[in-house]
């Protein structure tokens, strides 16, 4: 793979490591801890709000609403991923399209196979979750389960969730269907409105280290990316699809070159986001979509299907729409 001024190896990754020198504060209660001792004990709430960062709070819910309907039987772990549900909500690599209009896709689908297991987003080609999506999944939800045990459904992008589709949750946060568990992802809990908040079991994770991106001791493979990142507004499309092929060659090499990246333009994003809030610059919006993308990115490398190539471009274009706005 030709890798240009991006220079990656795994010496890169340990000196990104080595640059990360932010302090990590403890969750309230670690997912794992919440789940097997939910489980154990058969307290399990009707609403749950996982906040953080990252992948964590994200990957922590599909575990969680995995584990609420998993039937094995004694105390073992769940998901025990032997049992017909666990085998039915097992990750599928063909994905039904989400559309918040319903008309190019479905208000929401379902995890793996599992009909009693819901996953809801913001569509592909919306910018936030509509009130039709929240009507439908109560619509749903107030239906009895199709294999009469407990069911979960799991809001990702809870922050992207508008007025009217808050409003809406609140019907069934209040009035949550039996056997029924909501389980809500949010980068930031304080993007949702208090009355929505103050109705579930809240799980702060922690937050994600981040590689210190500039200074003089910052290894010459980590500025010369930060250099070429801080100059990405003036790049055109031909500049940044010839980046893109620098990501092409051996999958797993490609892959996992990706990723570090990834992991820089994700930290410098967060810099320059921060930085446009402290200095009053306005909406952080193209900001915060490129963060998603740079997230969702990072997500697909997990799959074998997935070129790296056009995951660079894509995160590039976003990168690039995020200076421009």
């Amino acid at each position: 793979m030709g890798r240009g001024a991006i220079g990656y190896s795994g010496a890169t990754a340990r000196k990104m490591r080595a640059t990360i020198a932010r302090p990590m504060p403890s969750p309230t209660k670690k997912p794992s801890d919440l789940l097997r001792n939910s489980l154990a004990s058969g307290r399990i709430h009707s609403a749950y709000l996982f906040s953080g960062e990252g992948e964590a709070p994200r990957d922590a819910a599909l575990e969680f609403a995995r584990g609420l309907v998993c039937t094995a039987a004694g105390d073992g772990a769940r998901p025990c991923e032997a049992c017909r549900s666990c085998l039915c909500s097992s990750a599928s690599e063909t994905k039904i399209k989400i559309d918040g209009k319903g008309k190019k896709g479905s208000f929401y689908r379902h995890i793996g196979d599992h009909a009693d297991l819901y996953w809801m987003e913001r569509g592909d080609e919306d910018t936030r979750i509509r009130v039709e999506q929240v009507r439908q999944l109560q619509k749903e939800l107030h239906l009895h389960t199709s294999e009469g045990g407990r069911r979960a459904a799991v809001i990702a992008e809870a922050e992207e969730l508008n007025s009217a589709a808050q409003n809406a949750l609140l019907r069934l946060l209040e009035e949550p269907p039996p056997l029924t568990s909501l389980i809500l992802v949010a980068q930031n809990a304080t993007s949702l409105l208090p009355t929505v908040r103050s109705r579930c079991v809240r799980v702060v994770f922690p937050t994600e280290l981040r590689p210190i991106l500039r200074g003089d001791d910052i290894p010459e493979e980590i500025a010369s990316i930060v250099a070429r990142l801080d100059g990405i507004g003036t790049l055109g499309m031909a500049e940044l699809l010839k980046w893109a092929e620098e990501f092409r060659g051996t999958r797993a090499i490609a892959a996992a070159a990706l990723d570090e990246f990834l992991q820089i333009a994700t930290s410098w994003l967060h810099d320059r986001t921060t930085r446009g809030v402290a200095e009053g610059s306005g909406s952080v919006r193209a900001e915060l979509d490129a963060y998603r993308v740079l997230n969702e990115c990072r997500r697909e490398l997990t799959r074998r299907n997935i070129n790296p190539q056009m995951s660079a471009e894509r995160g590039l274009f976003a990168l690039r729409g995020a200076v421009h706005a």
